[in-house]
């Protein structure tokens, strides 16, 4: 390969272990993404080809939410490109396709969940995280409707199980109703932190996932000090089972303290700083 060429590549050096969780519980620390042009200099080496961030990310983070599933489906070739491009031990989660959640009748939502999971989804194998669906602001709680589209959530698939949390954004959300559907079908809700979206940190499942947006450009590391110690902390409350006091939750009834799986991403906020805040946590844990 000519020199030109060569300068162009990451070499060994920058490509760091990929980063562990703690051996008594599955942490799991990541952002959503991995292409956005004003990460380059400042996450990846500026010498670093585009084809190869994706390679690099996975050796500084545990996991990466992709973003890109909710859009629209991805080729088989890609999974099977992402998962021979990461660790072994390294975990995606999946937004699903905005077709099954953004919808007034979510009962309807069946054809569009089983085209997703034929794209090729498990081709990620043992990577393959929670699935991570999302509603709109204006969907509001309808226990019929809810529970309708919960049961069509698949548990497993060719002797593959699945994790499942959704993340709603509507205050009607906040109630005890719904939380007792969500552990009915140990679904997690998705806990909103640092966001103008309401913070709902009741545990309904074996897993918690977190997505937390109030980096800043007045940061470093897009959160203070404090900050990150507190969400540290928090991380480790919910790694035990207990939901710390300063999450807002229902009014339902706590559930059992019991370890859990945690899933935690930095999104939004000043993104920039994001995979800086992610590894600060990473750093903590």
């Amino acid at each position: 390969m000519p020199e030109a060429k060569q300068a162009n590549r990451a070499t060994p050096a920058k490509l760091a272990k990929p980063a562990k969780s703690t051996p008594s519980t599955n942490l799991r620390i990541g952002i959503g993404g991995w292409t956005y042009a004003p990460w380059r200099g400042t996450f990846y080496p500026s010498d670093l080809t585009q084809s190869r961030e994706l390679e690099y990310a996975s050796r500084h983070l545990t996991s990466i939410e992709i973003n890109g599933t909710f859009y629209g489906l991805q080729k088989p070739a890609s999974y099977e490109k992402w998962y021979q491009e990461t660790p072994e031990d390294f975990v995606f989660s999946l937004k699903a396709p905005r077709y099954a959640t953004n919808r007034k009748v979510l009962a309807d939502a069946g054809e569009t969940i089983e085209r997703f999971f034929a794209s090729g989804v498990l081709l990620l194998k043992q990577k393959l995280g929670p699935i991570n669906w999302q509603f709109a602001t204006t969907k509001q709680f309808d226990r019929e409707d809810f529970e309708a589209f919960l049961k069509l959530l698949p548990a497993s698939i060719e002797g593959r199980k699945l994790r499942h949390a959704i993340e709603v954004r509507h205050d009607t959300f906040r109630s005890p109703e719904f939380i007792a559907l969500a552990r009915k079908y140990k679904v997690a809700v998705v806990l909103a932190g640092d966001s103008d979206y309401p913070q709902i940190a009741d545990l309904t499942a074996p897993f918690v996932y977190a997505r937390i947006m109030g980096t800043t450009d007045k940061q470093a590391k897009g959160y203070s000090t404090s900050a990150l110690d507190a969400w540290a902390a928090r991380v480790r409350q919910l790694a035990a089972g207990t939901t710390p006091d300063d999450l807002e939750t229902s009014a339902a009834p706590p559930a059992k303290a019991t370890a859990r799986d945690v899933y935690l991403y930095v999104i939004s906020g000043f993104k920039e700083r994001n995979p800086a805040a992610a590894m600060a946590l990473i750093g903590r844990l």
